[in-house]
């Protein structure tokens, strides 16, 4: 296991296109992402769950938050705003500061993979 919550092995996968997301696997991916952009987990660990334009996206980013303490992922904020797209915007704890992430996914096939994200 890499990180403080290390992802499911199982590739992010739910039901037939409309069926509600897992916001458990949402909040896990987000916390990720939060440990990559903290500098405390490798990037590759989650690479499997980007696009290739956004993992190295993500690459270019690096260490862009600055954190004393580890990144804690709330529950996160999700909306379908179109078949086969998730939006989910999650608060991320992180001691003094508190910071925001949002990501995009987007369904290929019956996989779910980051396609954008933002951070503050």
């Amino acid at each position: 296991m890499v990180g403080s919550l290390a992802l499911d092995t199982r590739h992010l996968v739910w039901g037939p296109p409309g069926s509600a997301p897992d916001e458990r696997a949402l909040r896990l991916l987000g916390q990720a992402l939060a440990e990559v952009l903290t500098g405390r987990r490798p990037p590759e660990t989650v690479a499997d769950r980007l696009t290739d334009q956004a993992y190295r996206e993500l690459l270019r980013a690096g260490r862009m938050l600055d954190t004393r303490r580890p990144p804690f992922a709330a529950v996160p904020r999700v909306t379908e705003p179109a078949d086969g797209v998730v939006e989910m915007c999650v608060l991320l704890h992180c001691g003094e500061r508190s910071h925001v992430l949002a990501v995009r996914l987007e369904r290929r096939g019956v996989q779910w993979l980051v396609t954008d994200f933002e951070t503050a």
